[in-house]
């Protein structure tokens, strides 16, 4: 077993979700469907490319200017 990163956005009436360390996305319409959808898609991802090195995701965050357009 191995312990992955999902990241998770709404678009529109969906859940998109992510994992950064392999690049697989799916989605759902909650959360946990989302996230096992992502689980599957990633697990079946693996079969046919398997990972060759230990990969460490870092999250941060950053700071952009928003500017209002009247």
């Amino acid at each position: 077993m191995k312990n992955l990163t999902a990241i998770l956005h709404r678009e529109e009436d969906m859940y998109v979700a992510e994992c950064p360390e392999v690049g697989t996305v799916s989605q759902g319409k909650t959360i946990e469907e989302a996230i096992n959808n992502l689980k599957e898609a990633t697990e079946l991802y693996l079969e046919e490319f398997p990972l060759k090195e230990e990969r460490k995701t870092l999250l941060t965050t950053f700071e952009v200017g928003i500017s209002a357009k009247a």
